[in-house]
């Protein structure tokens, strides 16, 4: 009798057991479910991964057990009930295999989002004000930091891709290469309301809005519409070198992130959409609605930051696409739960990022501390809320006094413009009336319009009594440099 022949039951049976052993593959989490990892506070909360179809996981978690049965797409979700602020805990995910998470805490996770200002890292290339001693100083446990890798796909992403590795609690090892708004922004929180705070950093420099949109919202905005569709329709989904096309960072690097619970979002962008910014008037609140939207978890903090000043300053009123920009952000303000931090007055003429990130973080923060953690400080500087001409004065208006108007270190009101009919403006006389601002010039005797700060780079000083600057503004609706621009 042949050997082959002895052997072929044997190789038969071992055949047979591996695929019996291999019939089952692992359980899998996503990258945003890990060890150090904090689970949003107060708000039922998504654990979920991948298996083979009709495999039974389950999820241990403060000693209460919670069971999923995978689906015929390999996908498995369980949801915990809301949990307090606290930990650190463990948390085991059981099936073919047992993976153990440790060292998790319960509070806020906040995602951070947007260009190269939110990117700009603590050293690294960015090397904010005072890097070194604030690296020293990074040392708070209870703040977590995840960072996404730059990627783009022309189709919803299941999984995000982390830079390097997975959740890092702060510490000077983790902070130099990480978001500097997002860890000061974070420290901030930590440092008033004493819980855990988590932060999902997910941004690519120089970046438009619409690439962080999705297919399903661009859809109503035709300049978008048809390059959205197209690339939805692709099969394969493919990775296009260039993110600056509708849908790719969406898909790639919010997407991933939706079934994850969170508290807010902050965002610093706006630079990469300044030539287009009347059309930003209509994309940016339908970003934010968008997300609003596919997170499923209701209208949900969204504070963002109003283009600092830069490029040289001009002798005489121009137009500027970055003053029309930044009144595009302001307009987002009618959009419900948001809030704007101004840097009008923290940027730099030779440098689109300046250092000066613990300052827009605390703006941010102030926001956070009043809109969502309930104290009751000031969080805006003047916000313009309308106009009375009497004469060849125009009187405005504020919200947002706190403390009543102030002219930063004294002197004459700077950056104001006044025009009349027609549409010349010219440096005006202001000074602080009461509650509000009259504004004047000898060179317009029937003015209809006045301006503030309105340029790339302002030295206006007008202030309210918390040391916030006023916002940009103008009183006019006259067409812009970019009106009309797709």
């Amino acid at each position: 009798m042949q050997l082959t022949t002895l052997l072929k039951p044997l190789l038969t049976g071992l055949l047979s057991c591996t695929l019996i052993l291999n019939s089952y593959a692992d359980v899998r989490l996503p990258a945003l479910v890990g060890s150090n990892m904090v689970l949003q506070r107060n708000k039922s909360l998504n654990i979920w991964g991948w298996a083979d179809k009709g495999e039974k996981v389950t999820v241990t978690f403060r000693n209460v057990t919670f069971t999923a049965i995978t689906a015929a797409n390999g996908q498995w979700k369980v949801k915990l009930p809301a949990q307090i602020a606290g930990g650190p805990y463990t948390m085991t995910v059981s099936g073919h295999n047992t993976i153990k998470l440790d060292n998790i805490l319960v509070g806020d996770v906040w995602v951070a989002s947007g260009q190269s200002n939110m990117e700009m890292p603590v050293k690294g290339w960015g090397k904010v004000l005072n890097y070194e001693q604030e690296i020293a100083a990074a040392n708070y446990p209870q703040i977590r930091f995840f960072q996404a890798k730059h990627v783009t796909s022309t189709a919803p992403k299941d999984d995000i891709t982390p830079w390097d590795g997975n959740w890092q609690v702060c510490s000077p090892q983790s902070v130099p290469e990480f978001s500097s708004v997002g860890y000061f922004f974070a420290r901030e929180i930590y440092g008033h309301e004493h819980i855990p705070i988590g932060v999902i950093h997910s941004s690519w420099g120089g970046t438009v809005a619409e690439a962080w949109t999705s297919e399903e919202s661009l859809k109503t905005m035709p300049a978008f519409a048809d390059t959205a569709k197209a690339y939805a329709q692709l099969t394969p989904p493919q990775s296009p070198s260039n993110p600056n096309k509708p849908t790719l960072l969406y898909n790639a690097m919010i997407h991933p992130l939706l079934p994850y619970a969170i508290r807010g979002v902050i965002w610093y962008q706006g630079e990469a959409n300044a030539g287009r910014a009347y059309q930003y008037r209509e994309l940016f609140p339908l970003m934010i609605k968008d997300w609003r939207k596919q997170w499923k978890i209701g209208d949900f903090p969204f504070f963002f930051v109003q283009l600092a000043n830069f490029t040289e300053k001009k002798e005489q009123p121009v137009e500027s696409d970055w003053a029309e920009l930044r009144e595009a952000q302001l307009m987002t303000l009618s959009v419900p739960n948001t809030g704007m931090a101004s840097a009008i007055d923290i940027g730099d003429d030779k440098d689109i990022h300046p250092k000066n990130k613990q300052e827009v973080a605390r703006r941010l923060s102030l926001i956070a501390r009043a809109k969502v953690y309930g104290e009751k400080i000031p969080y805006s500087g003047p916000i313009y809320q309308l106009k009375t001409i009497a004469g060849n004065k125009v009187y405005i208006a504020f919200n947002h006094k706190d403390d009543g108007l102030v002219v930063k270190g004294g002197g004459k009101l700077k950056g104001f413009e006044i025009a009349g009919a027609d549409q010349k403006f010219h440096w005006a006389e202001a000074s602080i009336v009461g509650d509000r601002i009259m504004v004047t010039s000898p060179e317009v005797e029937k003015p209809v319009a006045v301006r503030y700060n309105w340029s790339n780079n302002p030295s206006g000083n007008l202030y309210n009594g918390a040391g916030l600057p006023a916002s940009p503004f103008r009183t006019d609706d006259f067409h812009g440099v970019t009106y009309g621009k797709q």
